[in-house]
């Protein structure tokens, strides 16, 4: 697997996806600046192919988490470093909510258009109706770039991490929410 960093939307756009070209579209209309890897052959599923992307992106690349409340009538998108320990009291206890849980697919679909394994930040343009509140761990912002996907796997992108922050995040209409998470296990 040999993988290449390029710059901006690939040339041509044949057999993308639509939602992944809403991607490309929205981040040149915004006029950000922003590095693409193409890895249709490994999908970003495995700890390995992510590895070797990472390593391509030098970025804080991120897990992605789709989470909603007990009764599914609050949602949230919660971006961490990949390398802290998702826990759910940790976080719903901050917010001042009942236990979190993961959404479902449906969910994901329904408001990002998105799939499982592809969830990332760039989704937030297609929920139009701001149901989803994005949660953002702090360490997250201390990085230069952040990575994420272009609303599938097949894919991932390297932003500068305050393009992503202070102008790409108000302009698909949203605000984060800063959340402090220790990350370790116990």
């Amino acid at each position: 697997m040999s993988y290449k960093l390029e710059k901006g939307a690939p040339a041509s756009m044949e057999g993308r996806l639509e939602k992944e070209i809403r991607c490309y579209s929205f981040l040149d209309t915004q006029g950000v600046e922003y590095w693409r890897c193409d890895h249709a052959d490994a999908n970003a599923n495995t700890m390995e192919d992510c590895l070797i992307i990472d390593s391509i992106l030098e970025a804080t690349v991120c897990k992605n988490l789709f989470l909603c409340n007990r009764q599914h009538t609050q949602f949230y998108l919660l971006m961490m470093p990949g390398d802290k320990v998702f826990k759910t009291k940790e976080l719903s206890s901050q917010l001042g909510c009942a236990r979190l849980s993961f959404a479902s697919p449906e969910e994901m679909e329904q408001y990002l258009d998105i799939t499982p394994g592809s969830v990332s930040v760039l989704g937030l343009m297609n929920d139009h109706e701001n149901k989803v509140q994005l949660l953002v761990d702090e360490d997250v912002l201390l990085g230069e770039y952040v990575g994420c996907h272009p609303c599938i796997n097949t894919s991932s992108l390297k932003l500068h991490t305050k393009d992503l922050f202070d102008g790409l995040i108000h302009a698909m209409h949203h605000e984060k929410i800063v959340v402090k998470l220790v990350g370790t296990e116990e």
